[in-house]
């Protein structure tokens, strides 16, 4: 109990001195934050020159990673893609196992598996959509209209090429989730990848080193669900629902930030059960609003969608006029879509770890439809808009900050840009679209709650006053990135995000080989149904 109360400790100074001195404070806590951390953030996002291009180097092995999982999965985002539907809608539920085939651990009742039939939390549908809920969010609003602003429409193009690839590193990673996951004596699962790098390194002979690489990730998931996975969300939420409401208090974040902290708390109290059942309901309705709203602009101004497919295809290879031509196209694609799915990142593989399934591969089946959902429909719709939007050239793309100049509306950037297009064309759907942003920012709280409590009790222990520990604190922060404003704390827990990737990536190329086998048998047993 010493260590999580240590760390608990560690967190709430910062907050309880907050809380007693003035207003302002938070900014010089954020400096010294800053200035101990600065060096990890640089490296995290360090870039390297590219024909003159300054890249990411945290894009290159999401992306050759990528790569070579689909070459040698043979392109399971399409190959597998019809499997998928069918796994989600539980067309092959029934599919028998064998018990040897059962990944038995300490304190798993094989018994009891086979009776029930799958030892799990949340079926396939729920499993998915607790994993959508953490990846689809502002940045498929705001990301995406910062990337087609400076990369232009080309952008479009390598953004819907990289969820594609994307969907083979999150079938690798979810199947290894639910294979290596451990389950204890009353059903409760327990996954992600610092069961798979501990476990399948120690099958390999490498139990050393995968010791290292789980702790470092569980590490940087705690981290990170403090920051980008909560007080940048509810940071964000607050921002645009105060501005859209007309409230200037200072104090308008903090009752905010309160009222939010319960709501996540409620759900989060119940688990990934609850969690699921929350994000089953919220996340179809966020899609079906958001893309809906999409598809009515696009097909009010269907005259000018062949030409907007022709700048995309066109854009996509010249970037004539474009921020670093071609490469400074293909990146800010690559770019928007690597932040956005998360695939190779390693955080879905914790929520796809509860499902109930008695084949691992049938996860990781479904995990694929996870970027195609989140990049290749839902960023390319607010894509798709903002190109039909400035078909006619009503602002320059360009712009190395994202920003797009607009004659007679002034200069906009990111999450103003997509609600004044949408608003151009239905008028007050800002009011609609401010909804849709505090729920994808509720339900991105609720999925990483779980994936950083996840990675907690791996570090500190499955114990119930554990859990309470980390759950406090993260309704906590909700009311502290609310209300203050804390960048450097955000920029390392960002850091953190995408550091992530590192030893789950590390993993993934090792155990590779297990994944074929898992699909082999999942395959089979569907043919033998």
């Amino acid at each position: 109990m010493k260590k999580p109360l240590a760390v608990t400790a560690a967190f709430l100074l910062p907050l309880l001195t907050l809380a007693q001195e003035e207003m302002g404070l938070d900014q010089k806590i954020d400096k010294v934050f800053g200035d101990y951390t600065g060096w990890f953030v640089a490296g995290i996002f360090a870039t390297v020159d590219v024909a003159g291009v300054a890249v990411p180097w945290v894009l290159f092995p999401l992306i050759l990673g990528a790569l070579y999982f689909t070459i040698i999965f043979k392109v399971p985002g399409i190959r597998l893609f019809g499997t998928a539907i069918n796994t989600v809608r539980g067309k092959y539920e029934h599919v028998e196992e064998l018990r040897s085939d059962l990944n038995i651990v300490d304190g798993d009742e094989p018994d009891t598996i086979r009776i029930e039939g799958a030892d799990g939390e949340v079926n396939h549908f729920q499993a998915l959509t607790a994993a959508l809920s953490a990846t689809v969010g502002l940045g498929n609003i705001a990301g995406v209209a910062v990337a087609v602003a400076i990369g232009g429409p080309g952008a479009t193009f390598w953004m819907i090429f990289a969820g594609l690839l994307g969907m083979s590193s999150k079938f690798v990673e979810c199947t290894l989730g639910v294979k290596f996951r451990e389950v204890d004596a009353t059903g409760r699962v327990y996954g992600g990848p610092m069961y798979y790098l501990s476990k399948g390194l120690g099958a390999k002979n490498m139990a050393g080193l995968g010791k290292v690489l789980a702790a470092l990730f569980a590490i940087m998931c705690v981290g990170g669900s403090f920051g980008g996975g909560n007080m940048f969300q509810s940071n964000q939420a607050a921002s645009i629902f105060l501005n859209s409401v007309g409230v200037e208090s200072a104090y308008g974040g903090t009752v905010f930030g309160l009222i939010m902290a319960v709501l996540v708390g409620i759900v989060i109290l119940g688990g990934i059960q609850r969690i699921a059942s929350v994000t089953e309901k919220i996340v179809p309705f966020m899609a079906v609003i958001y893309v809906g709203a999409a598809l009515i602009i696009i097909a009010m101004n269907y005259q000018h969608i062949p030409a907007a497919i022709s700048a995309i295809f066109s854009g996509a290879f010249t970037g004539a006029g474009i921020i670093g031509g071609g490469i400074g196209v293909l990146i800010q694609g690559f770019r928007r879509a690597a932040f956005s799915n998360e695939a190779g990142i390693g955080s879905a593989a914790i929520a796809h770890s509860a499902v109930k399934t008695k084949h691992a591969a049938s996860e990781g089946v479904v995990a694929l439809l996870e970027p195609f959902i989140d990049t290749v429909v839902i960023c390319t719709m607010t894509a798709l808009v903002i190109v039909i939007y400035n078909i006619e050239g009503l602002f320059a793309y360009g712009d190395a900050g994202g920003n797009a100049v607009i004659d007679g509306v002034g200069t906009l950037s990111g999450v103003d840009l997509t609600t004044h297009i949408f608003d151009s064309a239905i008028p007050h759907f800002s009011i609609v679209l401010t909804v849709a942003v505090v729920l994808f920012a509720f339900s991105t709280m609720i999925s990483w709650s779980y994936y950083g409590l996840q990675s907690w009790t791996y570090l500190f222990g499955k114990s119930q006053r554990n859990e309470i520990i980390y759950k406090v604190l993260f309704c906590l922060f909700v009311v502290v990135g609310a209300a203050s404003n804390m960048g450097s704390v955000l920029d390392f827990s960002d850091a953190m995000i995408f550091a992530m990737m590192v030893p789950n990536m590390i993993g993934l190329f090792i155990l590779a080989p297990y994944v074929r086998e898992e699909l082999g048998k999942y395959l089979a047993a569907i043919k033998n149904k």
